[in-house]
């Protein structure tokens, strides 16, 4: 097992206070219920921003509750990195709207764009810049406002998604104790098109017509993605255990990307994990993308389910596609 170079100091999440819950949809016209959304999904309710609570005012209150919990300035951050698929402009990164409201003047900072693998993604970024000598401190964002992203007359995929944002941050490991055991990252892009927007980008401008026809909003093949998912989800997870080398009897708590609870329980069965061991709130939250393990890790550690000496392992699957896995000894 090698050396933990870097370790996790302090988390935090910004969510929007309006609840959407599933028996809501009926006003907004469509043909959904409660019963049809949980059974399928395992979602119950998930948060929406409004116009002030954008990306980056839900970014800048989970870097504060990290960074509190961390004892770390704004000053000290040597980097800042934002996994997210929804920023509040295209030009320039959230990223830098985050260092400038976070007043972390001597910070670099950018966005990472990996959809739901984007936290997971963010920490490995940080921690091989600590371990390669470029930063000491790190914070890192995961977070989203898909509600700006999706199609609300499309009963298939908005009642999937919600907005959030999780941080962390990240610090060099003065000792063995504690810390990033082992991270795992891969992508497919073959497979790029069963989960995308067709449109709002540079080969092909958000306009009038994209917006009617409903190429600006997320697409995505449910049946495909999920097969997909349960199958890079479980890889993810057995090649970080690899590389820690360790055993998922070892695994005190796993906590999976909050995308499908029949994805969740998937990814236990293929690891071996009574659901007692996975942590769950996917029927709170829904999908929210990169946000998704970052809020999981937060509340997981808030409730006590994450204590001193255990090890936790986070695993995620997005668009892309993109997959990876993050092993952790607190």
């Amino acid at each position: 097992m090698k050396r933990p170079y870097a370790y996790i100091a302090g988390t935090g999440r910004g969510v929007p206070s309006k609840v959407l819950r599933n028996s809501d949809f009926a006003s907004l016209g469509l043909e959904t219920d409660d019963e049809w959304i949980t059974s399928r999904t395992g979602i119950r309710e998930r948060h929406i921003g409004t116009d002030t609570e954008n990306l980056t005012w839900m970014s800048v209150k989970a870097a504060r509750q990290a960074m509190s919990r961390a004892g770390v300035s704004a000053g000290e951050l040597d980097l800042i990195v934002l996994g997210t698929v929804s920023p509040d402009h295209l030009l320039p990164s959230t990223a830098v709207e985050v260092q400038a409201a976070l007043g972390a003047g001597r910070a670099a900072a950018f966005d990472l764009v990996a959809a739901c693998s984007g936290y997971v993604y963010g920490i490995t970024v940080a921690e091989n810049m600590i371990q390669a000598g470029s930063a000491e401190t790190v914070l890192v964002i995961g977070g989203e406002k898909l509600s700006s992203i999706v199609n609300w007359k499309d009963r298939s995929t908005c009642v999937l998604f919600g907005d959030g944002a999780g941080a962390c941050v990240l610090r060099r490991s003065r000792s063995g104790a504690k810390g990033i055991l082992s991270t795992y990252m891969r992508s497919d892009g073959n497979l790029a098109r069963l989960l995308w927007r067709p449109a709002g980008g540079g080969a092909s401008p958000a306009t009038e017509a994209a917006i009617a026809d409903g190429s600006y909003w997320i697409h995505m093949a449910g049946r495909e993605v999920f097969k997909h998912a349960v199958r890079s989800m479980s890889e993810a997870y057995d090649r970080a255990l690899d590389l820690a080398k360790i055993t998922s009897s070892q695994v005190d708590l796993l906590i999976p990307h909050q995308a499908n609870l029949r994805i969740i329980e998937a990814t236990a069965k293929h690891a071996g994990l009574g659901m007692e061991r996975v942590f769950v709130n996917v029927d709170r939250y829904g999908n929210t993308s990169a946000g998704s393990i970052a809020i999981a890790l937060d509340e997981a550690i808030e409730q006590g389910r994450v204590k001193e000496g255990m090890t936790v392992a986070l695993v995620a699957f997005g668009a892309g596609f993109t997959w990876g896995s993050v092993v952790v000894r607190f």
